[in-house]
């Protein structure tokens, strides 16, 4: 087995798992930890590990790059040093693992994939429903037209977040920091994988994923946050309608939940009607048969062993920038669409436990009602919503901005 040197970029945050695993595993999957990049290495749960293995820590990449070469970096710094980052690692000979989302704009994406294919490399992103055997088994079978046409996709996630996951770094729930876009949000961050999911599962090629045509996007906060903490987004995605909605203000996690419509099926998550549908991909046919594709296992590592194995040289299934640039368009699309993010009406917002949980009296059952009719909130007349305007996404360029990368 060919040994695998790899760097880690950014180890605190999500970048604790990465260091996990490999410290766990990486002996016997042949791979070595060459160096760790982090301005603030101490906040890695493993920092102490790390330097009784003597593994060389860096503030910043390129500093590492003067000293190393390594065939694979894991990036899972902040959004905004995504785009630099992953550029600096191709021209550096290396391939990348980057976490999602890609990039915060659509013109860092473009630029990524510029760099990649110049230093011809490859990079995954880390969107690991992509990854996921029952995932890629149902997306064959949705090109094979084993359900028919596609019909209509919703999701709707419900996860609690209290003031503390704001505080927990300078970008939580920015817009920009020193003048480069974050756009950290409920949709661009904490449920991104469930948003990418129904495009990648749109696409009509294997590899691809289908970008949106068009947005309509409601966007609000209850927290004091720059960005937005609830979200309805309504698509259209080659002629297939898609909505998404996605919330930290309330008190109970729920989902996520979906239904992907087609022709001759659905497939459901999380249906309470449904036992098997819990954690798992079920697809019910039009005549009542039932199957069960699988669990989506949201905390699997599996994105980290396959770039592993590409980093060898093998052909593996990725997700590619291609791919999940429509998630960025997505977001890029939405800010547009409604340019001011709504402030919750103080009388509406509840706080409680510690640290405080800032939750909407009634946003739970007015998220449930808008996933059930299919409809965004100021299609239901609820007093507090606003819309935005209607985005086509064609030949879309995203935000505009400095680009650093």
């Amino acid at each position: 087995m060919k040994e695998v040197s790899v760097v880690l970029v950014g180890i605190g945050g999500y970048g604790n798992k990465y260091v996990e695993h490999i410290l766990k595993e990486g002996r016997e999957r042949g791979v070595q930890i060459a160096g760790a990049v982090d301005p603030s290495p101490q906040n890695c749960r493993f920092y102490e590990e790390l330097r009784s293995l003597n593994v060389p820590i860096y503030d910043s990449l390129e500093e590492f790059y003067s000293h190393h070469t390594v065939d694979l970096a894991i990036v899972s710094s902040p959004i905004h040093y995504h785009c630099e980052q992953t550029c600096l690692a191709v021209k550096n000979g290396s391939h990348v693992l980057c976490e999602k989302p890609a990039a915060a704009t659509v013109k860092e994406v473009k630029r990524m994939i510029e760099c990649r294919d110049r230093y011809k490399k490859i990079v995954a992103i880390g969107y690991q429903w992509s990854y996921n055997p029952a995932v890629l088994r149902l997306k064959k079978d949705i090109l094979s037209g084993r359900f028919g046409r596609p019909v209509l996709f919703k999701t709707i996630v419900l996860w609690p977040r209290d003031t503390a996951y704001y505080r927990r770094n300078s970008w939580a729930g920015k817009m920009k920091v020193n003048g480069r876009w974050v756009l950290d949000s409920v949709a661009g961050n904490a449920t991104a994988h469930f948003l990418h999911n129904m495009f990648f599962l749109l696409g009509e090629k294997m590899e691809g994923s289908a970008y949106p045509d068009s947005i309509v996007a409601e966007l609000y906060r209850a927290n004091d946050i720059e960005s937005f903490d609830t979200c309805a987004l309504k698509m259209m995605v080659k002629d297939t309608p898609v909505f998404f909605f996605a919330t930290h203000a309330v008190k109970e996690r729920i989902g996520p939940v979906f239904e992907y419509r087609f022709e001759k099926a659905r497939v459901l998550c999380n249906y309470p009607e449904y036992p098997e549908s819990a954690e798992n991909l079920l697809v019910v046919y039009n005549d009542g048969k039932k199957e069960v594709y699988g669990p989506t296992d949201h905390g699997s590592m599996r994105k980290l062993w396959i770039a592993v194995e590409v980093a060898r040289g093998k052909e593996e299934f990725i997700c590619t920038l291609e791919s999940a640039m429509a998630h960025t368009i997505a977001i890029n699309g939405a800010h547009i669409s409604m340019k001011g993010i709504q402030d919750f009406p103080d009388e509406m917002k509840r706080v409680e436990g510690n640290p405080p949980l800032i939750w909407v009296e009634g946003l739970k059952e007015a998220m449930e009602k808008a996933y059930k009719n299919e409809k965004i909130f100021s299609e239901l007349g609820l007093p507090w919503a606003k819309r935005g305007e209607e985005v086509r996404l064609g030949n879309f360029e995203g935000l505009e901005g400095e680009i650093t990368c």
